[in-house]
């Protein structure tokens, strides 16, 4: 990695940390557990490959100011999906981010208010961080829009009931492809599309983004799939081999680790051809590209 990129990511990323920190420190309206919990949720140890991929994509089209509200306006949903898939009526999962999943640490009815107001806090947070940034009413609304179609019935939450639904049967990869454009890839590609509207981006330049963000979406996916079958738990910092316990076609059930690895490498290349092609693949998108296709966690 670039060393200028290292410490840009490295810095984006405490930032970051600090806006999700702020979310509950400033005495959002919730019931005092309830409040806890979604701290919690939002402090835990993670990536924020989806912030850091709105921050990258506002620099790419020439962004000036400060975008780290947007950004964590992406992390909130993404950290609220996670509270609901880790729930006993979902995936039953006791281990997110290295620690007690959110309802193992505050009880089931605890962490499902806590997502369900993680997403109000998330719209929130993403009017905010438009008015920060001088943002337009009409855009504001289609930041908003983005943001929560990602997150919705024909996107995140569209995806994981498909994926519940296709359990304990064997599906083509047609079709587990669409599972995951919605639940995975929905988030990822808006993540990249946000920081191109709010940098002002062209229609083209956007479009761009959204494409190479549906592409880097389903490479994260997969390598999902492949360390879920191949890493432990302790390096995964999540229970490790879930998708067989809960007999999930995968993308490595379905066409093997050499295969599936192949594929997502194949669509990180797909993703980072089109940036190039628009003139939007500086350091930290690439970087980022890159550590979808590589990542160990």
């Amino acid at each position: 990695m670039n060393e200028a990129t290292e410490v840009t990511l490295a810095q984006w990323r405490a930032r970051i940390d600090g806006a999700l920190a702020r979310v509950t420190a400033n005495g959002a309206p919730l019931p005092e557990k309830v409040r806890d919990a979604v701290h919690y949720s939002l402090t835990g140890e993670g990536k924020r490959l989806r912030g850091l991929l709105v921050l990258a994509a506002y620099e790419a089209l020439g962004g000036k100011g400060n975008a780290v509200g947007l950004a964590a306006a992406v992390e909130i949903v993404h950290a609220y999906s996670l509270v609901h898939d880790d729930l006993p009526c979902m995936d039953n999962d006791h281990i997110r981010r290295g620690r007690p999943t959110t309802h193992r640490a505050f009880g089931v009815a605890t962490a499902t208010v806590a997502g369900v107001a993680m997403v109000a806090l998330a719209v929130t947070q993403a009017v905010q961080a438009a008015e920060t940034l001088g943002l337009s009413a009409d855009v504001t609304k289609r930041l908003v829009s983005v943001l929560m179609q990602s997150s919705g019935a024909t996107g995140m939450v569209g995806g994981q009931l498909m994926d519940l639904m296709s359990e304990g049967r064997e599906i083509p990869v047609k079709q587990l492809e669409a599972i995951h454009r919605a639940k995975t890839g929905a988030l990822i590609a808006a993540s990249v599309t946000l920081g191109g509207l709010a940098a002002g981006g062209s229609a083209a330049a956007v479009d761009a983004l959204a494409k190479a963000g549906e592409s880097l979406g389903l490479a994260f996916q997969i390598a999902d799939d492949v360390l879920d079958a191949t890493a432990s738990s302790e390096a995964l910092g999540k229970s490790a081999g879930a998708d067989a316990k809960l007999e999930k076609s995968t993308y490595v059930s379905t066409m093997g680790v050499q295969a599936a690895k192949a594929h997502g490498e194949a669509l990180v290349a797909d993703a980072m051809q089109r940036l190039q092609a628009a003139g939007l693949k500086n350091g930290p998108l690439l970087e980022l590209a890159r550590f979808v296709a590589a990542r160990r966690s």
